[in-house]
């Protein structure tokens, strides 16, 4: 019944892994691509002929313009976000559509985000402080707000004030105070203003591209595998499903839709905040691959935890989400180096293991080490490669049980080797 597939495309580390450049070089190919979970905490950095886009809503086939773009019911949107980052492109009605069902994220959602953060000193996670947790706990706890709600802000606006009314003790612990009714008004009547044309039932275009279109389409979502609220460094994780099953029930697909899946990982590791990170260098290695990397997030601009390739985690993330492949990304990075390391296996409780444990701050990584290389920057051939760098790349794909398909050399779309 179900013969035509919906790629995915899945982070496989803590986010950040370069899903951007990956999406928007498929998109090319594709005639639909969708975005399933997160919010404008997450961030893309794609470079198209020396020019940078920075894309935290809208999916990476923004730039293929003859692909439709679907943001799908699991996001939560913030309105003034998305209108912002729409600012950059022309012409998006008929390319850009976004779900009714998806859950607003407010002003009001950030505010209690910091607060919370604030309240919990150096105990506190590490989030973005843009909303994203409130927003999915709204969702979750049935008290939130649906984008289809903007097409009727009057009725809107006085559930919220409700809320506000409803929740007035605590919001009173957090200094936060219910917004002016004439200015809330005035600020939803202009995200309807300016997203109405916008919103629709994605459900049914999704199934329609699929089942009687023949359209092919391509599903992206935001962080990565080791930030999914049931599978990664709980409690340092966002507040999403972010595995390729994810992206089934953020877009409303059935397993029997998902094609192939390929895995993004960069060629060292990065993560965002607080939490485990086995493999992480805090000496001057680590400090030179952000720098050489480019290592600050796009959305918050706070600089990345660096360190060293992670294969146990990577398998881990492979098997979780059914990876077809990997591509492996910013491996320029890694040249110059007078050695490079793989985390191959982590010793715990005084054993060797191969898998990843529930409490992973107690593992200590244990290393394969290779003489680095230089040169690689560019090359659009595997046989273009170091000897050393081609070793490093069959190291991954052995410990990981994992086929690298496609090496990104630069940040420029036509540095890729396609294996």
């Amino acid at each position: 019944m179900y013969t035509n597939k919906a790629d995915v495309i899945v982070g496989i580390q803590w986010g950040d892994e370069g899903k951007g450049k990956i999406v928007d070089k498929l998109a090319l190919e594709y005639d639909m691509v969708c975005r399933s979970q997160g919010g404008h905490n997450a961030g893309h950095t794609i470079w198209v002929d020396g020019v940078k886009y920075a894309l935290h809503l809208i999916p990476s086939g923004v730039l293929n313009p003859k692909a439709v773009n679907v943001v799908g019911n699991g996001v939560v949107l913030s309105p003034s976000s998305i209108i912002k980052e729409m600012q950059q492109f022309e012409g998006l009605e008929g390319r850009l559509f976004i779900s009714d069902k998806a859950h607003l994220n407010l002003s009001y959602h950030a505010q209690i985000d910091q607060a919370k953060e604030r309240l919990k000193g150096d105990k506190a996670i590490g989030t973005t402080g843009k909303g994203i947790g409130p927003a999915y706990s709204d969702k979750i706890n049935r008290i939130g707000h649906r984008v289809g709600e903007l097409l009727n802000p009057e009725k809107l606006c006085q559930t919220i004030l409700d809320y506000f009314e409803q929740n007035k003790p605590i919001f009173d612990v957090m200094d936060l105070h219910a917004p002016k009714k004439e200015e809330l008004l005035a600020e939803l009547e202009g995200f309807k203003e300016k997203l109405a044309p916008f919103i629709t039932d994605t459900t049914q275009m999704v199934w329609r591209a699929l089942d009687d279109e023949n359209k092919r389409v391509l599903l992206e979502g935001a962080q990565g595998t080791l930030l999914d609220i049931d599978h990664g460094t709980y409690p340092y994780v966002t507040s999403s499903s972010t595995v390729s099953a994810g992206a089934c029930t953020g877009l409303g697909l059935n397993p029997k839709d998902i094609g192939k899946v390929t895995g993004i990982v960069k060629a060292y590791c990065t993560r965002v905040g607080n939490g485990p990170f086995p493999s992480e260098d805090k000496g001057e290695d680590g400090k030179r691959l952000g720098e050489q990397g480019h290592e600050f997030g796009t959305t918050t601009g706070r600089a990345r935890r660096c360190g060293w390739f992670d294969a146990v985690a990577t398998r881990y993330a492979s098997r979780l989400n059914g990876c077809d492949e990997l591509a492996l990304m910013k491996l320029d990075v890694l040249d110059g180096f007078d050695e490079v390391k793989v985390c191959v296996a982590y010793e715990y409780n005084g054993k060797t293991i191969d898998y990843v444990p529930i409490d992973l701050e107690n593992v200590t990584p244990i290393y394969k080490t290779f003489k680095g290389w230089d040169n690689s920057v560019g090359a659009r051939t595997f046989d273009e490669l170091p000897a050393t760098a081609q070793d490093y790349v069959k190291l991954i794909e052995e410990i990981s049980k994992t086929k690298v398909g496609i090496i990104s050399t630069s940040p420029e779309r036509e540095d890729t080797i396609i294996l």
